[in-house]
């Protein structure tokens, strides 16, 4: 008869509740191996030996989780409660409680955190290499011809863009260049496009753009091969990814960042009505400022005109003839009064 046996009085086989702690243990153990989980973790605790303990659950149930040091002292972030993570663990139980339970040997953060921690290390190495360096940045074309939209063809944001292109410069044409924004294929697509507009060397800028979404809907542009491509186009390149408040690592790597697709085909042309006013503004100031000016040459022409009237030898002559009867008449008037001083003396001798 086998130890974990034990044969009851009334024939019956009976098992220790350790006997059945261990047999649970060990089909648990044996009908597993290693698995996979994903939960948030919750009621977690770190006693002095460095041990984890907490738990992991989703909408309909939780797990206890153990893990040991120095497992739990190689992990590369700290978890918390609430934080959702990815383990990789053996099926068991704690036969002292006979209590069902995973011994955790790998623990990396799951979804959202795992996508942080992954943007926050590109961000870093890119910005080491100096591809976010202002001095590298390229000004747009202030009057574009021609420009490149790399998006969805049937997102939100290729309308928003259209739209406000027709509606401030339609003098401009627009090539848009499908892709999908989201998913494997997007950052490979991105990337395509990005060397084909290129290489096609008709374009004065590149826009960038799609519609917001999670992290994981924006994560295409957050892929550092298409960062990298970013970088090495010869255009200019305006990035317009999610709404205000989400930010890409295409948007570092840009030479421009817009909040929005609308908001970067505003900056990419100029608005026609705004131009008009400004012409008809400086159209304005250079009527008046020509008929200042016409004024001052025509005052100008009027004193030279004076001085060469002043100048000329009739001028000259007749003011010469002036001068000379003034100065005969000065000479008569003189020999009059000589004449008369005479006389007065002769009467008195």
């Amino acid at each position: 008869m086998s130890e974990d046996r034990i044969v009851h009085a009334s024939g019956r086989d009976v098992l220790t509740p350790s006997q059945l702690t261990r047999r649970a243990r060990d089909l648990l153990e044996d009908g597993f191996g290693l698995i996979w989980l994903e939960g948030e973790i919750s009621n977690l605790a770190r006693p002095a030996s460095g041990h984890l303990y907490f738990s992991l659950k989703d909408g309909g149930a939780q797990v206890r989780c153990a893990m040991f040091k120095p497992r739990s002292s190689y992990l590369r972030f700290r978890p918390a409660d609430g934080m959702q993570v990815l383990a990789r663990a053996r099926v068991s139980l704690y036969e002292a409680r006979g209590e069902f339970q995973l011994i955790v040997e790998h623990l990396e953060e799951a979804g959202e955190g795992a996508l942080r921690r992954e943007f926050e290390r590109l961000k870093a190495l890119l910005a080491a290499e100096g591809l976010f360096a202002a001095e590298r940045k390229r000004a747009l074309p202030r009057f574009p011809r021609r420009l490149a939209v790399i998006t969805s063809a049937t997102g939100a944001a290729v309308r928003d863009v259209l739209s406000v292109i027709a509606r401030r410069y339609a003098l401009v044409d627009v090539d848009v260049v499908p892709v999908p924004v989201q998913g494997r294929e997007a950052p490979p697509a991105i990337v395509a496009a990005l060397r084909a507009v290129a290489l096609a060397a008709r374009h004065d800028a590149v826009l960038l753009a799609r519609g917001g979404g999670s992290i994981e809907d924006l994560w295409a542009f957050n892929d550092e091969a298409v960062a990298r491509a970013i970088a090495a186009s010869p255009l200019p390149v305006i990035s317009a990814i999610g709404h205000e408040t989400d930010f890409t690592i295409a948007d570092f790597v840009a030479d421009l960042r817009a909040p929005t697709p609308s908001a970067a085909a505003e900056l990419l042309v100029p608005d026609m009505a705004e131009l008009s006013r400004q012409l008809t503004q400086r159209r304005h100031r250079l009527h008046l400022l020509l008929q200042r000016r016409l004024q001052q040459r025509q005052q100008q022409l009027d004193r030279l005109h004076a001085q060469l009237q002043a100048r000329s030898p009739g001028q000259r002559l007749q003011l010469g003839r002036s001068r000379l009867a003034a100065l005969e008449l000065r000479l008569r008037h003189a020999a009059l009064q000589a004449r008369q001083r005479r006389r007065e003396r002769l009467a008195a001798a």
